[in-house]
């Protein structure tokens, strides 16, 4: 380890109890998505503290932001993508008061080295529970001038490159005619029975699906009452492929089936998204080894090889414009669920502490690497535009 790292690892133990704290904090006043007003007012001014220039609002979010921090020779720009949103009720219970802190500890860590190149960004998107904001930044061009965008999520085990699921979220309704029952049901057009004739579609034709990819979903609106025909009948849907192409084949497979089931009641039907659509997460490679090497270099020696997970993050949008990396690393001893109170508790124990401390040294001991290591921006440049 050169003497650079020991620098910044000597300085992220010195920055320990500040970056904690301000953890611990957010941790404690969770915030729903778009109203992350508390978490968002910390990171900035913690930012701002340690000398970078914050932009906010960030694309008409009042709770997003990008905050710069120039080095004092030319070099590339790198992100660390900042997540600060809690789940309802729960609070932080997929550990986004670490997932923020860190980004942030690690940018502020790099801004301590006093040669050095390029340039630190933090963006702070909020909503990744919900809309996923990062969806509408990468659309926007906020990753325009990026070389490379990373960030850490505590999970159950330490995987340094991970995959994810494209998805698609879809509302169908289907409309009818209502009609009495008892008096008249020969007169009306029943919705649900549309609906339900879907779903049965659906299912046999899920059977048939890879493993990779998935259809699940659930009836919103049914009718107003048994003895009532129902007019209108809803349904919510996520589908998820391995890959965009794969699914926008199987969303077309499904609106045809949505088209069928209609025209054999006499129904209508229309349908819409309802959250923004995710692509999947295509890791850089090269960038994940990086993070690898580091952790190793760190003592961490339970590393996983690349997995696939069956769930979907909005930093798969950001994959497809920038080289970007989303590792795992282990809170405790892993046993914790996300989105349940006790991962949300262990985000806030000494355990949260722990993997807070290494995600940061990773991060910064990553993005130092990124900016300094000419052979690895040509393997992180050359993976991604093979892609």
């Amino acid at each position: 380890m050169n003497d650079q790292k020991k620098f910044m690892i000597t300085a992220a133990d010195s920055m320990q109890e500040p970056i904690w704290h301000l953890a611990r904090e957010i941790g404690c006043n969770p915030e729903e998505g778009y109203q992350e007003h508390y978490a968002t007012r910390l990171l900035k001014g913690f930012l701002e503290k340690q000398g970078f220039i914050v932009e906010t609002p960030l694309a008409g979010m009042e709770t997003a932001f990008r905050a710069s921090f120039r080095g004092r020779f030319p070099g590339l720009r790198i992100a660390f993508l900042a997540e600060y949103d809690a789940l309802p009720d729960i609070g932080h219970g997929c550990g986004h008061n670490l997932i923020g802190v860190a980004s942030v500890g690690a940018a502020v860590i790099l801004s301590m080295i006093r040669d050095l190149p390029g340039e630190l960004v933090v963006i702070g998107t909020p909503a990744e529970e919900t809309s996923g904001a990062k969806v509408a930044l990468a659309e926007v061009g906020i990753f325009h001038d990026i070389q490379a965008a990373m960030m850490f999520h505590p999970g159950s085990s330490n995987v340094p490159e991970i995959s994810s699921l494209a998805l698609d979220a879809i509302e169908v309704d289907f409309y009818g005619r209502a009609a009495h029952m008892a008096i008249s049901d020969h007169t009306g057009i029943n919705a649900l029975d549309a609906l339900l004739r879907f779903f049965n579609k659906i299912d046999k034709y899920r059977r048939r699906l890879a493993k990779d990819e998935r259809i699940d979903g659930i009836i919103t609106y049914g009718g107003k009452a048994p003895n009532i025909v129902p007019d209108k009948a809803s349904a919510r849907f996520y589908l998820r492929a391995g890959k965009r192409e794969n699914l926008n084949r199987i969303r077309e497979k499904f609106l045809k089936y949505a088209k069928k089931a209609a025209e054999e009641v006499r129904a209508e039907t229309s349908w819409r998204f309802y959250e923004s659509s995710y692509h999947e997460m295509r890791t850089n490679s090269a960038l994940a080894q990086c993070f690898r090497d580091n952790l190793f270099e760190l003592g961490v020696r339970d590393i996983e090889f690349p997995q696939t997970m069956l769930g979907s993050v909005d930093m798969g949008n950001v994959s497809q414009v920038v080289p970007a990396i989303h590792p795992y690393l282990r809170l405790g001893q892993g046993l914790e669920i996300p989105h349940t109170l006790e991962f949300a508790r262990a985000a806030l124990s000494k355990e949260g502490e722990k993997v807070l401390g290494i995600a940061v040294k990773a991060l910064s001991l990553t993005g130092w690497d990124v900016l300094t290591d000419k052979w690895l921006q040509e393997r992180i440049i050359k993976e991604f535009q093979k892609r």
